[in-house]
């Protein structure tokens, strides 16, 4: 669709959400701002589809382009700190369209972890961001060693984001997937990282079954053909986190606090959540975004 008019839907689906979610003004006192925060949030994820993955480039981007759209544009400063502060809502609106679409309650979750780099690993040691949080780490499927943080997925078998966590580098993948059992049950398909008897066990407690490819040393009584099946379904996650790298730069991290990064993360899942339902309601493959957007 053109971009004037995918901004548009954009902004009347964040728009429709937020007056479902939000069910009493988030300010008591002080002037308003002048961009609601339906505004603010419709332009960080547009912005994020349109390549702009800085808030200083979103805002030139649309103060240069759609000011039209936008006339109440207020000084950068203030679109920031608005976007920034508005982490906790986009994380609403992300779980209400997650329950929309019937992400959470589906019978196969998959799970993955992926790299997220603070700065390149030779400067990591003069660095001075994120210096108590971040870490050295090794990513397997990449066969790279990097500094930052490391990245945890959730998704329905479709490909929907359902929940993410972030742990420093060298946190081990099986240790961090417990921040993403709370609402979910039946098969979760993850990879040989997530091998551990004592997972596979709490996991079941959840209602939850835990099932990844063995290693070669490792008997598998399970039939070849499921075990097939199983690992060409969890190669949806990959294509997923590919595309958060691809159209949303998530492997990146371009902040200097968690403040910024909670909001940052907060506005890509729901972003490419966004296109996901955009993409259902016309009819389209829910991950199709190659010919989403037209000039």
């Amino acid at each position: 669709m053109p971009v004037e008019e995918f901004i548009i839907n954009v902004f009347c689906l964040i728009d429709d959400l937020y007056s479902t979610v939000i069910s009493r003004p988030l300010r008591s006192r002080g002037t308003p701002p002048k961009l609601s925060d339906s505004e603010v949030i419709a332009m960080e994820i547009a912005g994020e589809w349109l390549g702009h993955h800085h808030d200083k480039a979103i805002y030139g981007y649309f103060k240069k382009h759609w000011i039209h759209l936008f006339p109440n544009l207020p000084h950068r400063s203030q679109f920031v700190r608005q976007a920034a502060n508005l982490w906790a809502v986009k994380q609403q609106l992300h779980q209400h369209l997650v329950k929309e679409l019937g992400a959470d309650t589906s019978g196969i979750h998959l799970v993955d972890g992926f790299p997220m780099e603070v700065c390149v690993r030779t400067r990591a040691y003069r660095s001075k961001v994120y210096k108590e949080q971040a870490d050295y780490g090794h990513c397997a499927s990449k066969k790279k060693s990097f500094y930052g943080f490391h990245g945890h997925l959730l998704t329905d078998a479709r490909g929907i984001p359902v929940a993410m966590t972030v742990t420093a580098a060298n946190i081990d993948e099986r240790e961090s997937i417990y921040d993403l059992l709370d609402n979910i049950r039946g098969l979760m398909i993850g990879d040989k990282g997530y091998i551990k008897p004592d997972l596979k066990r709490d996991c079941e407690s959840f209602g939850i079954d835990l099932q990844t490819p063995l290693r070669k040393n490792m008997e598998d009584k399970r039939p070849k053909w499921i075990v097939r099946k199983m690992m060409n379904v969890r190669r949806r996650i990959e294509t997923v986190i590919g595309q958060l790298a691809e159209y949303f730069e998530v492997e990146r991290v371009r902040s200097r606090d968690e403040w910024h990064l909670t909001s940052r993360i907060a506005r890509k899942l729901l972003g490419i959540t966004v296109g996901i339902y955009l993409n259902i309601q016309s009819g389209r493959e829910p991950m199709q975004f190659e010919h989403m957007l037209s000039a």
